[in-house]
């Protein structure tokens, strides 16, 4: 596979630099992703569960459904672990030489963020909808009504930090090649990718993340704002935060 440098094979054996590592788009990516658990774990545990002043027993504040609440703090905790690990093999990364291994490290990124992103929005559309028929008499003080808001929004706002994740990946790992074999005034990097594959397995997964990579730049920023209203009204909830009109 001469010439292609798919998953950074090319810059194996660098020495590893940390602030160069914080500053990519993926490790960003990766930490918010991580942030997000965290904040959608601790405002569940801390403030997810609540009771009358009469009861004893605690409930679950999205429309005492315990289910809810389970899902939520399983979801957290899982995916609080994951970026930990993946973190940690971002770190590691550069040190793997093998392409194979490189290839199964970012196809297992890929993977997961995606399966990711698919759980939080499942994960939103529940919260939202149970917190969007919890009776008011459940929760007479109010108790840990922002901490539902915020586990709902973090939950909104991971549905889409995944697929920025994978968008970066993309980017970093299976469209580079080595400067110092890149023509100038060539044809676009992204041909050259397709140009240097040596065997029809490469060719296959080359031209299917080209696909990919095409589909969420297809994604402008209205779409995705249009997306997100659309998510956002169709819960329902009346929180005092409006989107702003239709561009």
């Amino acid at each position: 596979m001469d010439g292609f440098q798919a998953y950074g094979a090319g810059k194996a054996g660098g020495t590893f630099d940390p602030l160069t590592f914080i500053r990519q788009p993926q490790t960003v990516m990766r930490i918010l992703c991580w942030l997000f658990s965290i904040v959608i774990l601790g405002c569940v545990t801390n403030e997810g569960y609540i009771n009358k002043p009469e009861e004893v027993e605690e409930y679950c504040i999205f429309n005492r459904n315990q289910n809810a609440c389970n899902y939520a703090v399983a979801m957290g905790t899982l995916c609080f672990l994951c970026s930990a690990a993946f973190l940690a093999l971002d770190v590691y990364f550069p040190q793997i030489s093998a392409v194979k291994d490189r290839k199964k490290a970012v196809m297992a990124d890929i993977g997961v963020s995606a399966l990711w992103s698919l759980v939080w929005f499942v994960g939103f559309c529940f919260l939202a909808n149970q917190w969007q028929v919890s009776k008011e008499e459940d929760n007479p003080l109010n108790e840990g009504a922002d901490a539902a808001r915020a586990a709902i929004v973090f939950s909104f706002l991971s549905v889409f930090t995944w697929p920025l994740k994978i968008n970066f990946t993309l980017k970093e790992n299976l469209l580079s090649k080595q400067s110092s074999t890149q023509p100038t005034n060539s044809v676009p990097h992204s041909l050259m990718s397709l140009e240097t594959v040596s065997t029809p397995q490469d060719f296959k997964c080359v031209v299917s993340f080209h696909s990919i990579s095409s589909v969420i730049k297809v994604l402008s920023f209205e779409s995705v704002y249009r997306l997100s209203r659309v998510c956002w009204e169709s819960t329902g909830l009346n929180w005092g935060l409006t989107l702003s009109p239709s561009i």
